[in-house]
């Protein structure tokens, strides 16, 4: 048995998302005739409390969409040092938006509102304008790390005092949903916009959701015609999206109780310095001083454990729709051995 941890990007299409999307009724997208794709769009605003939303290929389609609507060039984006947006985007922030970044260190990747108030720039010909404060949650490089409610809240009411939006890279929002009982109409409060992924944890095979407001979307089209995004019969791929979010959201819980099984396995590992804290589905190991990550990687490989080099000396593990309890026996097995 091959144990897939490298991502929860690795999910399959279930047989019932299958026969949804064989099914669906399909138009043409681009002349916004695919009742498929509309209704995935109605849904998702309407679940998040937003005027509009728009369906694209990926995150980071998504993500670098809505920072090229957000900021002009000469113009900055604040995020944290660990930010997808920053770190695996393939710097898009400068290459689509022709903006600057302010990197900030918060906690686990998670800022915090003095944080954000001390790096907003002055009003100064000199400085760079602050245009974009943009969160991850959960975050990825923190190890699944997710905020709370009252950290959101403050932020929010921050950034809107100042006229200056705010965006939320929600790859994995789902997560910090399940986990926390915090409401999809709380996240379309709190954020000018959100990016939300289908294909991690949801199990859909591609896509994302932008939401926002009917004006900001109708400017979203247009740069998602441009950088390509026009796609046609889309509907067989939001069906999978439609699916995911009415029968898969919940068991995300399943993916968490596994994380911290795998944490708990490993912290008894002698090749095993430290754990990041396990919030939900991404278990972030810390080997010792002197051992390369790539090499245990390797190893573990051999023994059919995949999972992913996060750094020097940091592993990675991303449980998901396709790990079940039999890997989970599996896996812990192997890497005890």
């Amino acid at each position: 048995m091959k144990i897939e941890l490298r991502s929860d990007t690795f999910t399959l299409p279930t047989a019932g998302m299958r026969e949804a999307m064989f099914s669906a009724p399909l138009g043409d997208d681009v002349f916004g005739e695919d009742p498929t794709v509309n209704a995935l769009e109605e849904k998702v605003a309407k679940l998040f409390q937003k005027e509009a939303a728009l369906f694209c290929v990926s995150g980071t389609q998504s993500n670098q969409i809505a920072i090229s609507v957000h900021v002009s060039k000469g113009q900055e984006v604040i995020c944290d040092e660990l930010s997808h947006i920053y770190l695996y985007e393939g710097g898009g922030i400068m290459a689509n938006a022709g903006a600057s970044v302010k990197l900030l260190k918060g906690d686990l990747g998670r800022l915090n509102v003095d944080q954000i108030r001390a790096a907003i720039s002055p009003d100064d010909i000199h400085a760079c304008e602050s245009r974009l404060v943009s969160l991850e949650n959960t975050v990825n490089k923190g190890g699944g790390s997710i905020y709370t409610s009252e950290a959101l809240q403050e932020i929010s009411d921050f950034c809107r005092s100042i006229d200056v939006p705010l965006h939320l890279d929600g790859a994995r929002i789902f997560n910090a949903i399940v986990e926390t009982g915090q409401t999809p109409a709380q996240f379309g409060n709190w954020f000018d916009t959100i990016s939300i992924c289908l294909s991690k944890g949801l199990g859909a095979p591609i896509g994302s959701i932008l939401v926002g407001s009917t004006d900001f979307i109708k400017k979203a089209r247009r740069v998602r015609k441009r950088l390509g995004g026009g796609w046609r019969q889309a509907g067989l791929l939001a069906a999978a999206g439609i699916y995911a979010l009415d029968h898969q959201v919940e068991r995300l819980k399943e993916d968490h109780a596994r994380a911290r099984v795998i944490a708990s396995v490993c912290e008894k590992l002698p090749w095993v310095k430290s754990i990041l804290p396990v919030a939900t589905n991404i278990v972030i190991v810390e080997l010792p001083a002197g051992m390369s990550s790539v090499d245990k990687v390797a190893e573990l490989r051999e023994k059919g454990v995949y999972c992913s080099p996060f750094g020097p000396t940091y592993v990675r593990f991303v449980t998901h729709l396709g790990f079940d309890d039999a890997a989970l026996q599996a896996f812990t097995e192997r890497i005890s051995e």
